[in-house]
């Protein structure tokens, strides 16, 4: 389904993975990262993803459910992130993994993108990292 947002955006949603605002002009960075993010999801113990850019997000979450839920939690998992290296007098944090009880997310910052992978607890994380700095 194809929807209009304006003359310079559309917003698809497509089975498994949902495009959220994307740019008719999409940056190629995006697109690279999308597509090794597209093949990361197919690894054991990943959950899924979410990538974004000032005017693009893609969303590709095993639970369709829930996205609103991994949504924020991201966002705010971003916000905390900004917030911890103000404290530390950092200029910012490239990549943070936080563990809880039965999940693991992956923040990362390349250029303007920001992801967020979502796995398992017992997923190899150091290959993930890896796949996405090729």
């Amino acid at each position: 389904m194809t929807k209009n947002a304006n003359a310079n955006h559309t917003e698809t949603a497509l089975t498994d993975i949902v495009v959220v605002t994307t740019a008719d002009n999409e940056d190629p960075a995006f697109a690279s990262l999308g597509a090794s993010l597209a093949e990361i999801r197919k690894m054991d113990g990943v959950l899924g993803y979410i990538i974004r850019s000032n005017v693009s997000a893609v969303l590709d979450l095993a639970k369709n459910d829930e996205i609103s839920q991994y949504a924020l939690f991201s966002y705010q998992l971003d916000q905390s992130s900004m917030e911890i290296a103000k404290q530390l007098s950092v200029a910012e944090i490239e990549s943070a993994l936080v563990e809880g009880s039965s999940l693991k997310v992956l923040l990362m910052k390349i250029g303007e993108n920001k992801i967020s992978v979502f796995m398992e607890k017992n997923a190899n994380h150091s290959a993930i990292i890896k796949r996405i700095l090729i």
